[in-house]
């Protein structure tokens, strides 16, 4: 009986449909807000461009064809940077494999809240972007890659102002610190208050052109400040900036009354 299964060809069939819609599915997650998007746009117009070709416009026809005989090749070249990110993100947490991703990024958005609160206390300098669906591999690439696990100690280490990496900011994705020295595209809306310094202008500007979020810790004033879609919160204390992060990253907040039980329970 379970011979004869096996031998229908639509399991097979289906079986097959299923990965590589699952293939396709990831890739695009993996590319989705990403200048990468718009290459692969061009790439498939270009296709429809050579087979409407094929019906008369020789000269066009041969040039495309020569041009889409390598697709691979042209492919591996455009998609560089994307495709070791997604082999990256493969290696370090198969999608088949993935869990508790919640508490994954809770437990980094502590370390970043500690760290950010500890430079903040010591009036010094810090920004650190952390990102979303926007990939953020054009201000990597500026910057010096670190590839590391988050840590307080680490981002503490980085804006130490006798380190060489203290200048510019860290870009964290997933949970690891990918680069540092980075720098930020400044916004220059006039309407902007002038004691805003370079650091929260920065801030800005990142997370006005992608989904990024962005803290900048004042070196004058060792307040903290968190921008998202281009605008800026400024004055935030520990708890304000977790809140603020375990919203803006999607972290389902534990239930007070579970947590009330728990805590009588173990005073008990």
């Amino acid at each position: 009986m379970l011979d004869a299964i096996i031998n229908y060809r639509y399991v097979w069939d289906t079986l097959d449909i299923v990965l590589v819609a699952f293939v396709i599915y990831y890739v695009l997650r993996i590319i989705e807000g990403t200048r990468a998007v718009q290459i692969l746009l061009g790439l498939v117009l270009l296709v429809v461009l050579y087979y409407f070709s094929q019906r008369g416009l020789f000269t066009l026809n041969w040039i495309l064809g020569q041009f889409l005989g390598s697709i691979i090749l042209i492919v591996v070249i455009l998609f560089q940077h994307d495709i070791r990110r997604g082999l990256a993100a493969i290696g370090r947490r198969p999608f088949l494999l993935k869990l508790s991703p919640g508490k994954s990024k809770q437990l980094y958005a502590e370390e970043v809240v500690k760290a950010a609160s500890y430079l903040a206390n010591r009036h010094i300098g810090a920004l650190i972007a952390i990102e979303r669906n926007n990939s953020l591999s054009d201000f990597i690439e500026i910057g010096m890659r670190i590839d590391a696990l988050v840590s307080r100690e680490l981002i503490i280490s980085i804006f130490n102002p006798a380190s060489p990496l203290h200048d510019g900011g860290i870009i964290i994705v997933g949970n690891r610190i990918v680069s540092a020295g980075s720098f930020f595209p400044l916004v220059t809306d006039p309407d902007l208050e002038r004691d805003l310094g370079t650091r929260h202008r920065a801030a800005i500007g990142l997370s006005a052109e992608t989904d990024a979020m962005v803290i900048a810790v004042s070196e004058e004033t060792g307040s903290i400040s968190l921008a998202s879609g281009g605008e800026i919160t400024r004055g935030l204390d520990a708890t304000a900036l977790n809140n603020m992060l375990q919203e803006l990253l999607g972290i389902k907040k534990p239930d007070q009354s579970k947590q009330v039980a728990i805590t009588n329970k173990e005073e008990s």
